[in-house]
């Protein structure tokens, strides 16, 4: 190859490289499925007594705030992976005493809020925040198999609540 036809490839590359690397900074941010505020009420759906179905839930990692400059007692910072299979449930649980980010890699799922009189879809690269006063359960309408990243602060290390 010549030093010419080497210095074109190399350039339309950047070029190439430079028009995607655009494309990405001026598309929208994502944002998570929400409850219409309309239909946010206190309390508006009841506990479901549902088991995990179709759900693999694997700690990746974690870390004990409490040994760290945060010193945190008492408190697990933990890095988790879902996978939901089609028809899978995420049973009823609550956030009052556990804070979370839920990241949607792949998939769509449906999450029944206590806070909310409508079902919430969430959808592939969302981020959802689960905070105090959040109780829900989650389940996947689709035919994907739905992938959640979650991190949370867990203060019971024997809190097994997805």
């Amino acid at each position: 190859m010549s030093k010419s036809s080497s210095s074109s490839t190399l350039w339309h590359g950047l070029a190439l490289a430079g028009i995607f690397a655009g494309t990405l900074a001026s598309a929208p941010a994502a944002s998570a499925g929400e409850c219409p505020a309309d239909r946010i009420k206190a309390n508006v759906r009841e506990k479901v007594d549902y088991k995990a179905v179709g759900v693999t839930d694997v700690t990746l990692g974690a870390i004990n705030l409490e040994k760290q400059p945060a010193n945190i007692r008492d408190r697990e910072l933990r890095f988790r992976k879902l996978t939901i299979e089609p028809g899978g449930i995420v049973p009823w649980h609550s956030h009052d005493d556990r804070p979370a980010l839920i990241f949607v890699q792949q998939g769509e799922i449906v999450e029944y809020a206590s806070n909310c009189a409508d079902p919430i879809v969430h959808k592939a690269g969302e981020i959802r925040p689960e905070v105090a006063g959040v109780s829900h359960w989650w389940k996947n309408l689709g035919r994907e198999t739905v992938i959640l990243y979650v991190g949370d602060v867990r203060k019971d290390p024997h809190d097994h609540h997805m």
